[in-house]
Order: structure tokens, then sequence, then C-alpha cells
């Protein structure tokens, strides 16, 4: 809600403020309710429901109490906990965040970027979807008052995203980074039990008349039983078989498959050690318990470990794009999940083959020592792959083809030579000016007007253009005769449609006459 008083303040509430306190009311009467019951002698329940009350009606009451006040003076924040004023030459910026939901729209917020480099996301105006007009009015408002009374960085609005440098990012990267490698550290630790564990149960021997009591955990102890019935609970939960005698157990876990085999009736042969029956044994199935071998549990560990390497490497990207402008789109993390996979199809074999023996021999020593070096070249490519570049680097003249190509570029706006955003493509070269295609051929091309058009500025893709073209290419910011038109293609092909662009215009000044220019 936007309200303009007589002195020229803009105000901004929330736009369901009546039905957030009707919220506020309603949890506040459950958490009471739920206070009384308790007090009362009530049932416990009662507890999780005044938590749950007090757990909607909180940010509900922070979103009703909300308010943005500017003027001439500067902005007012005031939320439930906090007042604040901002006088608007302490104010960089005001840009525009967008931020995707999990199930599909788009909720839109203003960030504010203080000169000290401070950033804060303002509680109001909000907005949801991309085509808000209230919010789109009330963003202007304040941008108009901040030009008005302050020194804005730009006159550009700057879009972040959560694939921008200015981006938050995901909250669970770190979690997740630290949730697998404890994961992979908890099962590097059982390894060696389970090794020990499958040395013992391969040792084990029956067990015999003079075996003393103490000792018959160790050895084999093989019993006699009847199965009385089954159950099939399904592929994920198996079976059970129920014995007509409950020595040394009336019922017994075993796999959807042993459940279907075995039949009421069937006389089975139990093997029994430390306890619990290891082999069920009959005339025509035999079902095994499941043993941990170490190589499962050291593959497990060498999975989560590289797992952890995704987020990880999410992270490094943002830490390496921390001093660029916040609506920089980021580089793709992708080249890093290559090395990950390359690294577990040299590492997951060998954790698994050689669990406890990794540099017991020379073979595994070369095939660590391979896999390794292999790793670290990988990883020199993704982190070339991945640097930042400006347009110098990339952009640099170098041998071209020779002759007439086709370089995939996009107009990202539609004008007279490229109608309907039609065109994917810019032929340069040969005997034809710089014109726009549909594809790789001179069907329907349509010259561009190189005389009209001059380069005001060559950057990276910025905030909502990473959603229509590769991050990896570079945007071109054009003047046609007065309007803006953008044109992207890959840092290369950009600088050589450029120098196409200014050949042209070179060529046609040059055969003017000087009193026509």
């Amino acid at each position: 809600m936007t309200g303009v008083n007589s002195a020229g303040e803009v105000i901004f509430r929330s736009r369901w403020r009546r039905a957030l306190w009707v919220v506020v009311g309603i949890t506040a009467a459950g958490v009471v309710l739920a206070a009384l019951g308790l007090v009362l002698g009530g049932p416990v329940p009662l507890a999780g429901v005044g938590v749950l009350c007090l757990g909607i009606g909180l940010p509900a009451l922070r979103s009703a109490t909300a308010e943005i006040r500017a003027d001439a003076r500067g902005l007012h924040i005031r939320t439930l906990l906090n007042r604040r004023g901002l006088p608007w030459q302490d104010i960089a910026d005001l840009r525009l965040q967008l931020r995707t939901l999990p199930r599909g729209g788009v909720t839109r917020r203003v960030v504010l970027a203080a000169s000290d480099g401070h950033r804060r996301l303002l509680p109001l105006p909000a907005g949801h979807g991309t085509d808000d007009p209230d919010f789109d009015t009330e963003l202007d408002a304040l941008r108009t008052l901040h030009r008005r009374h302050g020194t804005p960085e730009s006159d550009r609005l700057a879009v972040v995203t959560q694939r921008t440098a200015g981006g938050r990012g995901s909250a669970w990267s770190p979690v997740l980074c630290v949730l697998f490698l404890v994961g992979a550290g908890l099962a590097a630790w059982l390894v060696p039990h389970a090794d020990a564990n499958q040395r013992e149960w391969q040792a084990a021997v029956p067990c015999t008349a003079s075996t003393p009591t103490e000792d018959r955990r160790g050895c084999l102890t093989t019993i006699r039983a009847v199965v009385e019935r089954t159950d099939d609970d399904g592929p994920k939960r198996g079976g059970r078989l129920y014995f007509a005698d409950d020595r040394p157990l009336d019922r017994l876990r075993v796999s959807q498959e042993a459940a279907q085999e075995f039949e009421p009736g069937d006389q089975v042969e139990l093997t029994v050690w430390r306890g619990e029956v290891m082999e069920v044994e009959g005339s025509r199935y035999t079902w095994r318990e499941h043993v941990t071998v170490p190589g499962d549990l050291a593959a497990v560990s060498a999975g989560l470990a590289l797992a952890a390497g995704c987020p990880a490497a999410q992270m490094l990207m943002r830490l390496r794009g921390r001093r660029l402008p916040d609506d920089e789109v980021l580089p793709s993390a992708l080249p890093f999940a290559a090395v990950l996979v390359g690294t577990g199809m040299w590492l997951l074999p060998l954790c698994y083959l050689h669990p406890t023996t990794l540099f017991d021999s020379p073979t595994t020593l070369a095939w660590a020592a391979a896999g390794t070096a292999a790793t670290l070249a990988m990883t020199a490519w993704a982190w070339r792959a991945t640097r930042i570049r400006t347009q110098e680097e990339t952009g640099a003249a170098g041998p071209e083809e020779q002759g007439e190509v086709f370089l995939p570029a996009r107009f990202l706006e539609s004008t007279d030579y490229n109608p309907h955003g039609f065109g994917t493509h810019i032929a340069v070269g040969g005997d034809g000016p710089p014109a726009v295609t549909p594809g790789p051929g001179r069907f329907a091309a349509r010259t561009i007007p190189a005389r009209r058009i001059t380069v005001k500025e060559v950057r990276r893709v910025r905030g909502a253009d990473g959603d229509t073209v590769p991050r990896s290419w570079h945007i071109a910011d054009l003047d046609d005769s007065g309007t803006p038109v953008r044109l992207a293609a890959a840092p290369a092909d950009l600088a050589r449609i450029l120098r196409a662009l200014e050949a042209v215009q070179t060529l046609e000044d040059a055969s003017t006459p000087a009193s026509d220019r």
C-alpha cells in the first residue's frame, strides 16, 4: 500500500495489512488458549499447537508492522524491533532483487546499497510476479526521490538475481557441504570396523561340544527350525519368516524373495553368529544376511566427499565474483562438476577394491598417483574456464576464418532488421555487409544499418539478461539513432561483429563526399 501525504512523503505499508492483523489476532488467541489449557492440566500436544500458532503469528506481526517512509531527508525504515533512518547521501543505489520460488513464480524486492558497501533488503515494497504495476510504481517513486535528493551511482536499474554476484545464493550450500563431509568422515571411520567384522565372519568355525559357553558367540551355531508362516511386505520392507519354535527367535526379517521362496512347513537350518541369524538354509532356497563390506563404506565415503564438492564449487564461484558489480552474472560452476565426475571415475573403484590397502602395493600407488594428476589437470582447466574475463582478454583480435561466416548472436530487441526477434546468427565477411539471419545461411537475411549504430558499452551479462542468453556471452549496448539496442554473442564473436560494423561505417564515410557528411 502506497500513500503520499501533504508533505510529499511516500509511505509504504503491506497491501495485506488488514488480513495480517487478522492472522495475528487468531494466532495470539491460539497461543493464549494453549497456555491456559496446559496450566489447567490439558494434554501435552497443546504445547505443539501453541508453538505452531506462535511460528505463524510472529512473521505475520512483523509484516503487519513494517513501514517504509521516504521524504526529502532520506529513507526511514520501521520494523517490529528496529527503527532506522538513512539520509539519501548515504545511499549509493537502489537495486531490484529477483528471486525464483521453488514451485515457480518470482518475488521482487528492493535492495539498498549503502555508501559504505553494506547491502540491506528492504521489507517493502514487495512484488510477486514479473508483471506487478503497483510494485513498479512504488520502485519508481523511491528511485525518483533518490535521484532528486541523493547521488545515485547510475541511472540504470541494477537487477540482482541468484545467479549474479550480488545475489545471496543458496543458504543450504554450506549446510549441505558440512553434512556431506561429516557423513564421509563417519563412513571412513567405520571402514576398519567393517573390515574386522568381515574377517571374523569369514574365519568363524562351527561350535563344538567342548567350546566354552562364553566363547560360543564367536563360533557358528546351527539350529533346526520349522517355518510356520511368511509375510511379504513388499520390495522396500522385505518380508518376515515365523517359526513354530521360538528358539532362538520367533520371527526373522528377510528379503522379499526369501519370504516368497520359503513356505509354511519347510524345515530349515539357522546359522547363528554372535546372537544373530546369519543364514537360513532350506531344501529349495538359502537366505544369507548381508554383511557390510569395507569396500562399500569406502566408496560411500568417497562419494559423499565428492558430493560435498558441488555446494563448495558454488560457494567458490560466489567468492571469486565478490568484486564484480552486483548485477553481473557469475560463471557457471559446471566445469567443477565435471572435475568431480571425472575424479569419481577413478576414485570410487579404487576405494571399493582396496578400502584398507591403498598404500600397500605399487599398483594402488600408481593408480592413485595417476588419478590425482588427472584431477589436478581437470581442476586447472575448470579454474581457467570459470575465471572472470574482461572484454579485452576475450575479444582480442586473432586469426579469423576467411570468407563469409555466420556467428551465433542475437539482438535482444525487435527492430526493423530483427523483426519479432527472429535472428539467431549474424553474417560477417564475404562480399555482403553484416546481416541478421534466422540460421547459418543467407535465407531471409536483413542488412544491419551500420551507419546509424553507435557502440556505447561492451559488458558482461547482467541481471535478468542471464535468463535469455548464455552467461558466458557478452552484451554490447548500442544506440540505433536514439533507440537503445542490445547485441549478445560470445566475446570473440561479438568483437568480430563490432569490427565488421566499424569497417562498414569507415568505408561508407570514405565514399561519402565531405559536403554530404
